[in-house]
């Protein structure tokens, strides 16, 4: 079986994740966020951009009460390991497989913190390539990937045709255009190049909406 990749994206009505000046906690209700917690259990790794490490500085655990099964490996794309070594994610390294993707060879220091840094090809301003991402997770048997990442790399999976299906948490508010999206820059010139998806289901959770899309 190939690895599939899904996107979870959570914004207010007008798609934005954040305003202009990133505040973006909380955008969604806590309903939304347990169910985002439950998704994270479903898959083998959850990925995010280095930019989105570094603001937040996330754990990318489950974190749901009663919850003892394993934890999902987390990933993220920091093409020239930027991570430091006080972050949450290279300090519990040993504890919960952490990956790096980057495009340059190893560094040690993040080597012998036990992050496992895969060094694929480059494309562009030497971003990985994410087709070379998706089947170098998939030979480590990270075959079912939740992408958590910023606008740029939701838009960027989408970009490459790589999103199999969509979890969309929707709250009720409106942040406006100053606000930063949650899908970025696509390319497009013409409708017909706009990715095309099927929506399966839609369901209230707290006050957000939860949409899922699947590729068509």
């Amino acid at each position: 079986m190939g690895a599939s990749v899904t996107l979870k994206l959570a914004t207010s009505l007008d798609g934005r994740i954040a305003t202009a000046t990133g505040e973006s906690r909380w955008i969604t209700g806590p309903q939304a966020r347990k169910a985002v917690h439950q998704l994270r259990a479903g898959h083998d790794a959850v990925l995010v951009g280095v930019e989105t490490a570094l603001a937040d500085d996330p754990e990318l655990t489950v974190r749901l009460e009663g919850w003892n099964g394993p934890q999902p490996a987390r990933v993220v794309l920091d093409s020239r390991q930027r991570l430091a070594d006080d972050c949450k994610l290279v300090a519990t390294a040993r504890e919960i497989p952490t990956y790096l993707i980057a495009t340059t060879p190893p560094e040690p220091r993040l080597v012998q913190a036990g992050v496992r840094v895969l060094q694929v090809h480059a494309v562009g301003d030497e971003r990985p390539e994410l087709r070379d991402v998706v089947e170098t997770l998939a030979r480590e048997g990270l075959q079912r990937l939740f992408v958590e990442g910023g606008g740029q790399v939701a838009g960027s999976f989408l970009r490459c045709g790589l999103v199999d299906r969509i979890e969309w948490f929707r709250a009720p508010m409106v942040i406006g255009g100053e606000g930063r999206p949650g899908i970025g820059a696509l390319a497009l010139s013409a409708l017909a190049d706009a990715p095309r998806l099927r929506r399966v289901e839609i369901r209230e959770v707290g006050d957000d909406l939860w949409e899922r899309y699947e590729r068509i």
